[in-house]
């Protein structure tokens, strides 16, 4: 089988494998429904872009649609961007400033239609095949490597926020979309590594070299989509978002007291019985054995504005609220291991009951918090 073949091949199995994924996406029944929409929209732009190693020579005969068709891979990153925003926020919305996005995509199809898509079929076809005839195709190369690098350094921007917020903010590990996207991200970096190399090959007439790193960019975006699909399968509802008005701790210096040093400043007698309140709270009420708890939650618990109780956590007992509540349910389950009357319960038992909902994120918290593993801990006591 020869590279061309090999390569027309496994296009053929990718875009199948993204059409079929994507039609999952958007018929699964799920309450993120947008989420999947963009990224049912952002598998099929890949598609459209891996179909041209099998389509492209039967779209010369209709050098429009086949100019049109590259065309669209401009609106590829800004949909990703996009995709990671309604993941990222609960209250994500597609509004028109949005389109914003698409402009690229509209300037170079505005640009190219009265130098090639009014043009008669021989003319478009002359162009095509003349070299440096439309410069537009360039400008679109490159374009399309700079949206890369400018939406990519964007997500990991809000990556960095979610996790700010998330951590600030909530408690259930098993819901945090931080490891999925960045893992999401960087995979497709590292592939946009190599098309980039790819690209750079086919103009410097390495012809063997640029087949073969063809190939690559096809293998591996065959096993991405298996990952994919994979995930799809298993997690349809993945995804649980923060609500974007909260806004990290460190920006909200503005609503501290003037030449106030949150960090510095010693604890008010105030703040001091705020603080020993909250520890009762959480002793006597147990609100920790809730899995899924927010800090919006607990303050509406203990009725304090939501700010207040995030600035006394965060700040002045320097923890983060997800691990301010995981001491707790550390502490319990360790009281539980510890009692000879609880023996017949399994670790995994144990961790359900005191808020966790997996064991990766018990043994962690429980290692960090006690030093030792969960089962090493109940042999030793």
């Amino acid at each position: 089988m020869t590279d061309t073949n090999l390569l027309s091949t496994i296009a053929v199995i990718a875009v199948f494998v993204s059409l079929i994924l994507a039609f999952f996406l958007l018929t699964v029944k799920t309450q993120h429904k947008l989420s999947n929409v963009l990224l049912a929209v952002f598998i099929t732009l890949n598609a459209v872009d891996l179909s041209s190693w099998f389509v492209n020579g039967f779209l010369q005969s209709w050098p429009g649609i086949l100019l049109f068709k590259e065309s669209a891979s401009l609106l590829t990153n800004p949909v990703f961007f996009l995709y990671a925003l309604s993941v990222c926020y609960s209250d994500f919305k597609l509004r028109p400033a949005h389109l914003l996005h698409a402009l690229p995509f509209v300037l170079i199809n505005l640009e190219l239609l009265p130098r090639f898509y009014s043009l008669s079929f021989g003319a478009q076809t002359a162009l095509l095949n003349k070299v440096n005839g439309l410069p537009e195709l360039f400008w679109m190369l490159i374009c399309g490597h700079v949206q890369f690098v400018v939406y990519v350094t964007g997500i990991f921007l809000v990556l960095h926020k979610y996790r700010r917020i998330y951590l600030e903010n909530y408690t259930d590990p098993s819901t945090i979309t931080y490891r999925w996207l960045f893992q999401l991200t960087l995979i497709i970096t590292v592939i946009h590594f190599i098309v980039t190399v790819k690209d750079l090959l086919q103009f410097s007439g390495s012809i063997a070299i640029f087949n073969q790193a063809q190939l690559i960019v096809g293998i591996n975006a065959v096993f991405i989509l298996c990952w994919f699909v994979f995930k799809a399968l298993y997690n349809p509802d993945l995804f649980r978002g923060i609500d974007s008005s909260i806004k990290p701790i460190g920006s909200t210096a503005i609503l501290l007291p003037a030449g106030d040093s949150t960090a510095m400043a010693p604890l008010s007698p105030e703040q001091v019985a705020k603080i020993e309140t909250l520890k009762a709270y959480m002793l006597r009420d147990t609100p920790y054995l809730s899995p899924s708890l927010t800090i919006q939650e607990l303050a509406g618990q203990m009725h304090l504005p939501v700010r207040e109780l995030s600035l006394l956590i965060n700040y002045r007992l320097g923890q983060h609220f997800f691990d301010f509540v995981n001491e707790y349910r550390v502490e319990k389950a360790m009281k539980l291991l510890r009692e000879t009357t609880n023996r017949e319960l399994t670790i995994q038992q144990i961790l359900y009951e005191v808020g966790f909902n997996s064991k990766s994120s018990f043994n962690t918290a429980f290692k960090k918090h006690a030093g030792v593993t969960p089962k090493d801990y109940r042999n030793n006591s």
